[in-house]
């Protein structure tokens, strides 16, 4: 007997005891799974992406969920949405340019448990638009409420930081000229008086790089 035969014979029957019993359970777990009947579901699942290039932004309302149809054995389809098994939709952005880009919702796009495939997906696409990020400082406004008591009025305000960087996608950043505080009742202020208000940037895709609370200082003067 050559050695070759020899190795053979010793990995094939080597503890056979063992790997006849492991072959016997595969067949029985294939024989359960098999004979499941097939059943199909719904289930909102939710939209996730990866590899975004960190110069761009979505500068769209992106769809956030999606709704699968699946088929597959009964136990499966019981099974998704417990213990971690619930399906997700991740969509790959590699090497994305600014512009608009469809995401078509295929098979691939989908983690499913094993034996659940994918029907169809509604909506069957997503599409984004994506920019560059653009950050830039803008002035900060105060925006003052109220009257003043017994003829008083405002001789002057402040407001610290005067200015405020701001991000987002370009295009959106580029449109907004100043931010606003919240409002600052000055109709109880005699002399001098300080408020810690935050400001606020009008666009949803737009955020502030850092705090945006500021200090307004406001002197009321008689008339």
């Amino acid at each position: 007997m050559t050695k070759a035969l020899k190795t053979l014979r010793k990995v094939l029957f080597e503890n056979f005891a063992w790997k006849l019993l492991s072959l016997v359970i595969a067949v029985v777990l294939w024989a359960l799974v098999a004979s499941e009947p097939e059943l199909g579901t719904l289930v909102t699942v939710p939209l996730e992406y990866r590899n975004l290039p960190d110069d761009l932004e979505i500068s769209s309302e992106p769809v956030d969920q999606i709704v699968l149809e699946l088929r597959g054995p009964s136990g499966e389809l019981r099974g998704i949405g417990e213990g971690g098994l619930r399906p997700t939709v991740i969509l790959d952005m590699t090497g994305l340019r600014p512009g608009v880009h469809t995401f078509p919702i295929l098979d691939r796009n989908v983690n499913l448990p094993r034996g659940v495939r994918l029907v169809r997906a509604n909506p069957s696409e997503a599409r984004f638009e994506f920019d560059k990020r653009l950050v830039r400082s803008v002035p900060v406004r105060a925006r003052l409420v109220g009257q003043g008591e017994d003829g008083y009025e405002v001789e002057k305000q402040s407001v610290q930081p005067s200015t405020l960087q701001i991000e987002g996608p370009a295009k959106k950043v580029a449109r907004i000229s100043e931010v606003v505080t919240d409002p600052v009742d000055v109709s109880s202020v005699v002399g001098s008086s300080e408020f810690r208000v935050n400001a606020f940037v009008d666009n949803p895709y737009v955020r502030f790089s850092s705090s945006p609370q500021v200090v307004v200082t406001v002197t009321m003067k008689k008339k």
